[in-house]
């Protein structure tokens, strides 16, 4: 695939991990850009300036030693106050501005924020041009196909934005309507890729490298953004530009390997939020981790749920990812 270029940055690769609240946090997007997504964006960040004092805040804004070039995804319905938290976040260091008009979900949308914008074409381009000119850097955009299935309005909010100056565009293959039920559709990405110039990414369902590259094939886009399949398995992106570059699987992820991964990614959590909330985070990646890779997963995960320190939950998962290297061991 050709590189893509999103103003004066090429990406290393055209597999991009989705922003995902409650996931994408630093020591997880730092975790998937070494396993070669080529961007990673931080968690949505409301455009409410009042709101940005909060510990929660204040880890979302966090860039600390992350790679080049940093995305900061921004969340709101006020163009004035978008522009204004763009270039505050400039400021800290954010080298792409994300718009989100994707999320679903109801204490989103009932703000008339995320995927609800959809549903005014005149404020979205509006909110548009005010980012971009209030910027210097590049803006990007993250939409699903529409509202519902009878307003699929995608390819006018792609046209609007490339006529706003939107850098590069990420498409979810669902409404707002369908949530995350059903199958993503593809139809509207590959439409929406016909009539603009701007890179297009396809979102939605994208679980394993071979559906990558029949969706690449299908819709044209230039490159594909990857979210809940990388839960419990930060190395998909590794598997999924090797099938993309060279055609065929990488050499699988030795189990010991796999054990280092999520002893490492424990070690930063623990030490960007601290031994309260960071045995709180660790929790669901830990459950993520079970389910992916243990053939029992459930008394071990209880087990992992229920330590109520770092140091005890993370000698459990020590303990539990050793005997399943072991066990790889002793079957060979």
């Amino acid at each position: 695939m050709n590189p893509v270029r999103i103003g004066p940055y090429y990406l290393p690769s055209n597999v991009l991990l989705a922003p995902m609240a409650g996931v994408t946090d630093r020591p997880f997007r730092v975790l998937c850009r070494q396993f070669g997504a080529g961007l990673a964006a931080s968690e949505m960040i409301t455009s409410d300036t009042r709101l940005w004092n909060t510990s929660k805040s204040r880890n979302r804004m966090n860039h600390e030693g992350e790679p080049s070039p940093r995305v900061v995804q921004l969340a709101g319905a006020d163009p004035r106050a978008l522009a204004e938290a763009a270039r505050a976040n400039v400021a800290l260091g954010a080298q792409i501005i994300d718009l989100n008009m994707g999320c679903p979900a109801k204490k989103v949308c009932g703000k008339l924020c995320g995927s609800a914008l959809l549903t005014d074409e005149s404020l979205v381009a509006r909110i548009l041009e005010a980012v971009v000119k209030s910027v210097d850097v590049p803006v990007t955009l993250k939409i699903r196909t529409g509202w519902d299935r009878e307003h699929r309005n995608g390819v006018n909010i792609a046209c609007l934005a490339e006529a706003s100056g939107i850098a590069a565009l990420a498409v979810h293959g669902r409404t707002r309507a369908d949530f995350y039920a059903g199958e993503a559709e593809y139809s509207t990405i590959r439409a929406i890729k016909e009539r603009v110039a701007i890179p297009v990414f396809a979102n939605g369902d994208i679980t394993t490298p071979q559906k990558a590259r029949e969706v690449l094939a299908f819709t044209g886009a230039d490159g594909v953004m990857i979210g809940r399949a990388s839960h419990g398995a930060p190395w998909i992106f590794r598997a999924v530009n090797a099938r993309l570059r060279e055609g065929n699987a990488p050499p699988p992820l030795l189990r010991a390997d796999a054990r280092d991964i999520i002893l490492g990614h424990l070690d930063s959590l623990y030490s960007f939020y601290g031994e309260e909330t960071g045995v709180r985070i660790a929790r669901k990646h830990l459950g993520w981790y079970c389910e992916k890779l243990l053939e029992s997963p459930a008394p071990i995960r209880r087990e992992l749920m229920a330590a109520a320190s770092t140091t005890a939950q993370f000698a459990h998962a020590a303990k539990h990812f050793e005997d399943w290297v072991g066990a790889a061991a002793v079957a060979a």
